[in-house]
């Protein structure tokens, strides 16, 4: 099977890996050549655009950082894939930006669902992800084998725009845990006992988490190499806020966890990691 894969960064350029792993001939785009470059170098083939990695493809994935550049690209997918194209887009967007591109692949004979991840950077490197997909069901169940070389927890949530949700619930769940992980560092160390050991009992016990499991260590030695970083933790916080608004629900912790986030980039830690709400809960107790 012949898939396309457009963008390239630290989640889709392990993804495409796997991908290349599992036997798939990957066809690669991204705007960094860099980037390009690596998927050729593993066995894929380098595109120099969007059309180019689309054209022959069976399946085109995109991963992209938000509803413009998948507003962008999605109709070059439609209008130069081959009939019968399964579109997969696992970039994180709004989910009226999904809608509308399920109606327009709908028209032209493509099958689109929406299928965002959850797990980061180590889910993206060990084929571990959650994802989690919008979509008509047989066009999900089609996508299932290609998902199923990506993420170990694929769930058919509903339909086109559905994924991006419960993506969107994901990141409320993620920043707050992330915020709340911080206090407790912050508690701690103010109180003179060590966070490790404080943190490995809550590891193990209710208050366990994959956050908790993942960044405990990196977060007490405040190394916040970006997995995720804030800049797009900000941009889905944006999203779940929105979300909320169009259901007509008040959701008063996430705009507590929204503006942690948006504190934390106007500090300008954009480029870190999202653990790095550390960063803003030690500022606030300075």
């Amino acid at each position: 099977m012949n898939i396309g894969f457009v963008g390239l960064g630290i989640m889709g350029s392990p993804m495409a890996a796997n991908l290349l792993k599992a036997g798939y001939v990957v066809t690669g785009y991204d705007v960094s050549p860099a980037r390009v470059e690596r998927l050729a170098a593993l066995g894929g083939k380098a595109a120099p655009g969007v059309v180019d990695a689309v054209a022959g493809a069976d399946v085109v994935i995109t991963m992209l950082p938000d509803s413009p550049q998948v507003a962008e690209v999605a109709p070059l997918v439609i209008e130069y894939g081959r009939p019968n194209l399964l579109y997969i887009d696992m970039s994180t967007i709004k989910p009226e930006t999904s809608r509308w591109v399920a109606q327009k692949a709908a028209a032209a004979g493509v099958r689109a669902v929406d299928a965002p991840v959850s797990g980061g950077e180590r889910g993206a490197v060990d084929g571990t992800l959650s994802i989690m997909v919008g979509g008509a069901a047989e066009d999900v169940e089609k996508a299932r084998p290609v998902l199923e070389r990506l993420g170990t927890t694929i769930v058919h949530v509903g339909p086109a725009g559905s994924g991006q949700t419960v993506k969107a619930a994901n990141q409320i769940v993620v920043g707050g845990i992330y915020g709340l992980v911080s206090e407790a560092i912050v508690l701690l160390e103010a109180s003179g006992v060590d966070p490790v050991a404080g943190l490995d009992v809550l590891a193990g016990g209710l208050a366990g988490s994959r956050i908790l499991e993942l960044k405990r260590h990196t977060m007490v030695k405040r190394e916040f190499a970006p997995g995720f970083r804030i800049d797009l933790h900000h941009k889905d916080m944006g999203i779940a806020v929105a979300a909320a608004r169009e259901a007509g629900v008040s959701l008063p912790l996430t705009g507590q966890i929204a503006q942690l986030v948006a504190a934390a980039r106007a500090q300008g830690h954009g480029s870190l990691d999202h653990s790095a709400l550390l960063k803003v809960v030690e500022r606030l107790n300075a």
